[in-house]
């Protein structure tokens, strides 16, 4: 159900244009020129489209390494990956874990050494399966993490036993599959090259995290069955994955292009997802949706002209219903979505990815590529370097956090713009709480969309609509002391190592500030020191 008022004009408009180019019969045709004349990036990225089917003959197989580790006394899993490798099954873990048949399952997806401790501590390298989660195979988060693990778990267990503690997910071809051999892996799972990291979440980068957890996949495959028939339907209006892409990318052109997502608690992580989702995949070639995520609702002027409100609601929760009708009186544009239970899951998977493909044709942009995620990861890499070299990181100006720099900073702010907080701090419950009460201070002084992400988390989700959008954004980046730190291991097995997680944290923070500055974007770093939450405070004051 949507409320559009003044926008539905405009909806209109694109979903006519949506019928005269044939873009769904077109979409299933794996047609590139739906989005680009060149098929780079493209034809090579639309299995997701029929994971209902495709990933059916691999469920037996699953379900039998499921019996196989539990049978082998595992009774915990953390997942080390990022972005499209940990975003859906942390979902899995928060939404449809079964305690009673199921693995505990963390994500570690940080790289903060507070965040690495904190994880592996929680972990009995004993009972615990360790996946290592990545398409490319080059993810140095990814391969720190597992380094890192490794010594762990050898160290308990001994070198002749470690590697049964440890599964690969990648792509054919990656370097991973050599590394899991060397080092005697349980299992190499080799997903569908044609996917996508953020479009992955019904294939095996996201079932077997969800089975190991005890989730019904099958039923959730299903799910997503009856949304893509959906999905096929030849009339756009009654489409509900084209419908929803005409509605995000038509108020996207009018102006309306902060995505603001009020989500059931329940199903609150769905959030996550859909922001790198739609993050990712539009922002770039001088537009964007920014996804709003994990803001509590307000009163309707509170918010400036650029929001559109989708509700993904669990039936029965009417917890939302009273403030988001006062949002359509007051003429703000609102899209309702009702999930009949959390299996619904499957559904919403599909749907986004189907709306946020069409999103991708009315903005007329690729939305499977990500043009500028490397320019933060090439200068990182740099900055790391010459800390190999010199023993120092490059300096980056930073302010002390005083609430003076803050307003100064923000003196810039105009209607329409947004403002990001880039965390590279550990995600506590402590340090998130001051962020919220931080994001809810600067959206009530501002009138703007205020967004929160842990660094270098983030990087794999929004940092590509940062740079790639219209330049809309003020970012505002907040680093702390990495104490204690964690040293990362030059090579599995072996001890010493020249870079730790907190070098490698701010060298990313140094990479995304300098790749921001190219980019030409507004932004300030706040150095928080050994006192995060006194620094947050002064902040707030």
């Amino acid at each position: 159900m949507s409320t559009l008022g003044a926008y539905q004009p405009d909806v209109e408009n694109a979903l006519t244009g949506l019928r005269k180019a044939r873009v769904v019969a077109r979409l299933w045709a794996h047609d590139h020129t739906v989005w680009k004349p060149d098929p780079t990036e493209i034809t090579n990225r639309l299995g997701w489209l029929h994971l209902p089917e495709t990933m059916r003959p691999q469920l037996a197989d699953i379900a039998g390494f499921v019996a196989e580790v539990r049978a082998a006394g595992f009774t915990q899993a953390l997942l080390l990956g990022m972005g499209g490798s940990s975003l859906a099954p942390e979902l899995f873990s928060r939404a449809l874990a079964d305690s009673a048949g199921g693995l505990r399952l963390e994500v570690l997806d940080s790289t903060d050494p507070g965040a690495v401790l904190a994880r592996t501590q929680a972990c009995d390298p004993h009972r615990t399966l360790y996946i290592v989660s990545t398409k490319s195979g080059g993810t140095v988060e990814t391969l720190s993490f597992f380094k890192y693990c490794y010594n762990l778990v050898a160290a308990e267990v001994g070198p002749e036993q470690a590697g049964q503690h440890f599964i690969v997910i990648t792509d054919p071809g990656s370097t991973l599959e050599g590394l899991a051999r060397d080092y005697r892996f349980r299992r190499t799972f080799l997903n569908d090259p044609t996917i996508g990291g953020r479009y992955s979440a019904l294939s095996l980068f996201g079932l077997i995290p969800a089975a190991l957890v005890g989730a019904d996949i099958a039923r959730l495959l299903d799910r997503a069955g009856e949304m893509a028939e959906s999905c096929r339907i030849a009339d756009v209006a009654a489409n509900p994955g084209a419908y929803l892409g005409a509605v995000m990318g038509a108020l996207a052109r009018a102006g309306r292009d902060k995505l603001t997502l009020v989500l059931s608690p329940a199903i609150a992580s769905l959030g996550d997802w859909i922001e790198q989702l739609v993050a990712e995949s539009t922002g770039k070639d001088g537009v964007g949706i920014l996804p709003v995520v994990g803001e509590p609702l307000d009163a309707p002027e509170t918010y400036g002209a650029d929001r559109l409100f989708v509700a993904v609601t669990l039936d029965g929760d009417a917890g939302s219903d009273v403030a988001l009708s006062a949002l359509q009186a007051a003429g703000h544009p609102v899209v309702r979505l009702t999930m009949s239970d959390r299996y619904d899951l499957g559904k919403q998977f599909m749907l986004w990815e189907f709306a946020t493909a069409v999103a991708g044709h009315v903005l007329n942009i690729n939305p499977f590529d990500q043009p500028n995620v490397e320019a933060a990861k090439v200068l990182a890499r740099r900055a790391v370097d010459a800390f190999k070299t010199t023993g120092r990181l490059p300096e980056v100006p930073a302010m002390p956090p005083r609430p003076e720099n803050l307003r100064g900073f923000l003196a810039s702010a105009r209607p329409g713009d947004y403002i990001a907080l880039q965390a590279y701090l550990t995600p506590t419950g402590e340090i998130g709480a001051a962020l919220q009460a931080l994001q809810r201070q600067l959206r009530q002084q501002t009138g703007l969309a205020v967004t929160i992400g842990y660094g270098p988390r983030f990087l794999h989700s929004t940092g590509q609509l940062h740079k790639g959008d219209g330049g809309r954004g003020l970012f505002i980046q907040l680093v702390g002391a990495s104490e204690p730190d964690a040293l990362i291991p030059d090579v599995a097995g072996q001890a010493g190592g020249s870079l730790s997680f907190g070098t490698l944290i701010r060298a990313q923070a140094n990479g995304d500030f300098g790749a921001l500055q190219e980019a030409g974007r507004r932004v300030v770093r706040f150095d928080l020191g050994a006192d995060v939450i006194g620094g947050l405070q002064s902040l707030l004051a």
